[in-house]
């Protein structure tokens, strides 16, 4: 069994799919590790590191698809549309690619891939239950962005986080207001505490409330029936207008007050809904801060655009998108472990188990044998042949 590392190729995609320190786990397992040259580069990572712990360092991108058996990555063709597409025909029948596909958004890149006979895994659709907790890059990167978003704001904003008691006098804390208390938000909510502000947090799940005073943050109430806004895995589930309205009302008041907002509500494989209106932002005060972590889903807040920073009545609104790039060491690391963790649990005797009884194989694995092969995303792709045409060449 050859596992291929692929160079990341999405603009300003600084992580690895496997770090060197990983790799005896893969050759103590009779695999052997080919690393295409300097693909470890941006994460401080040079190829004598990886020589040094047993991999073999291949000369082109061509030989690492030509020769591996399973090839990981960290954004294939879906997470990475314009680069991602000339990977295709190195793709060929029996071949396995791991690794982050947006394949709820991008169904057309999905059905590219099956048509080259290659299976794909992709792992932002591990099912969250406790077997797979090891392998949950989603969690991995969104603890990354957490913390991230924090420090963004801080450097932005024009006064200092904590309170501090001074001869010249006291210095008030700032207030930082999370909204969504999944894994981004509680890190988003540790970090800020950390710093010494006053923090606020929302969700619209009420059980995440004693995880969220657990952080010394406090839980902004607001009516909600938690069997209708949690999904499956305890992710918010999508609701109407008449429900985002209800809580932008509620929300409105907790803007204005707060110096730092930072968003972070998503639904997988929808837009994010918009909480923060134009006219909260505009109640905000001057110098105040906010941070859009849903940015790349179209964003929390009706002024953000993705990738950028604007400024408005004074008030600064970030988009960043791939927070976890710009820390690039250590998100490779936990996307590394992850990743291994769940290699680990598809290998067996050599090869790769495409048992559709495991809850973990059948809820990744999209496409095999030259189909799209997850249920969801082939029911998505019929809906979009049926709207468009069946022929190829529009993405999804």
């Amino acid at each position: 069994m050859i596992i291929g590392i692929a160079r990341e190729t999405y603009p300003d995609e600084r992580r690895v799919a496997l770090v060197p320190g990983l790799v005896p786990i893969l050759t103590k397992a009779g695999c052997e590790v080919l690393v295409e040259a300097a693909a470890g580069a941006p994460a401080g990572h040079a190829d004598s590191s990886y020589t040094a712990k047993g991999a073999v360092i291949a000369s082109t991108r061509d030989e690492v698809f030509s020769r591996a058996d399973v090839v990981l990555q960290v954004r294939g063709h879906g997470a990475n549309l314009d680069a991602g597409k000339q990977d295709i025909p190195r793709l060929r029948p029996g071949q396995a690619l791991i690794g982050l596909f947006e394949p709820l958004t991008s169904v057309r890149a999905v059905d590219e891939v099956a048509r080259t006979g290659a299976s794909v895994f992709a792992l932002e659709l591990l099912p969250r239950i406790t077997r797979a907790q090891g392998m949950d890059v989603l969690s991995s990167m969104a603890t990354i962005a957490g913390y991230k978003a924090v420090l963004l704001a801080a450097e932005s904003l024009p006064r200092l986080f904590p309170m501090l008691t001074t001869a010249a006098g006291t210095v008030v804390p700032a207030r930082v207001l999370v909204i969504g208390a999944g894994v981004a938000g509680l890190m988003a909510i540790a970090t800020a505490r950390r710093l010494g502000a006053i923090v606020e947090a929302y969700d619209v799940r009420p059980a995440v409330k004693e995880q969220v005073q657990s952080l010394g943050a406090k839980f902004v109430e607001t009516p909600a029936d938690s069997a209708a806004t949690e999904g499956a895995g305890g992710y918010a589930k999508a609701q109407d207008e008449t429900f985002y309205q209800r809580q932008r009302e509620l929300l409105a008041r907790a803007v204005a007050q707060s110096d730092v907002v930072i968003s972070t509500a998503a639904v997988p494989g929808a837009k994010a809904p918009m909480l923060v209106a134009s006219s909260m932002v505009a109640a905000m005060q001057p110098g105040s801060v906010i941070v859009d972590l849903a940015a790349e889903r179209g964003g929390n807040c009706e002024l953000t655009r993705p990738g950028e920073a604007v400024v408005v009545n004074g008030v600064s609104i970030l988009g960043p998108v791939n927070l976890p790039a710009t820390v690039p060491t250590t998100a490779s690391q936990l996307y590394a472990k992850n990743v291994v963790t769940f290699l680990q649990h598809v290998l067996k005797d050599g090869k790769v188990r495409l048992d559709q009884d495991d809850e973990i194989i059948r809820e990744t694995l999209v496409c095999h044998g030259g189909q799209v092969s997850h249920g969801k995303i082939r029911e998505s792709l019929r809906v979009l042949q049926a709207a468009v045409g069946a022929g190829p060449g529009r993405e999804g």
